[in-house]
């Protein structure tokens, strides 16, 4: 594994944790519900990036995903069917599938060279054929977008906002940053 490929690793790894880490202490209906006019919600997250991993780091390599994903065999992730858990759908179960995608992309990171070929099947077909290293990058950062978006649902639902929160300053001190930031906006009325 080149140097490179190994700082991506190490990024991708820091955002898969971040993700799960909003999951911490809540209920099943709180990493359930749609946050957003959208449906946004935690569950729905981890198990869209659970699509991404294997597809784009296993599909498009040559690497199948060593489980069938229910939402891909029956089509429905083109309704968006990979961004909520159904009922019957365990936070366990979605979190298990999402560290197997971990091993799973994992293992094409350390096998893989950057330069090598990838064919992303559900691209037009004039940018299907591009590189694991592309693919890499973007898996990457799709995935820190979305530990981001988790980052504030998280604080929508609880207040708990992201790593580094505490560090900044306690209750108080956020209460007293929050005002200052709500008087310059004010100042725009």
């Amino acid at each position: 594994m080149t140097a490179t490929a190994a700082d991506l690793q190490r990024y991708f790894q820091e955002s898969r944790e971040s993700l799960l880490r909003s999951l911490d202490g809540l209920s099943e209906y709180d990493v359930r519900r749609p946050m957003t006019p959208s449906g946004t919600n935690l569950l729905g997250l981890v198990k869209h990036l659970i699509g991404i991993e294997f597809g784009y780091l296993g599909e498009s390599v040559g690497r199948p995903a060593p489980v069938v994903l229910p939402w891909i065999e029956d089509d429905s992730v083109w309704q968006n069917g990979d961004m909520w858990a159904k009922a019957d759908e365990s936070r366990e179960y979605l979190v298990e599938l999402y560290r197997t995608a971990w091993r799973h992309s994992d293992e094409s990171i350390a096998t893989l060279g950057l330069d090598a070929p990838a064919s992303v099947s559900w691209w037009p077909e004039e940018r299907r054929q591009t590189t694991f290293g592309h693919v890499l990058i973007r898996t990457v950062a799709e995935t820190a977008q979305h530990a981001g978006h988790a980052d504030v649902i998280r604080e929508m639902i609880d207040g708990r906002g992201g790593r580094g929160q505490d560090e900044l300053g306690d209750e108080s001190w956020w209460r007293a940053y929050l005002a200052r930031v709500q008087a310059a906006a004010d100042e725009h009325k």
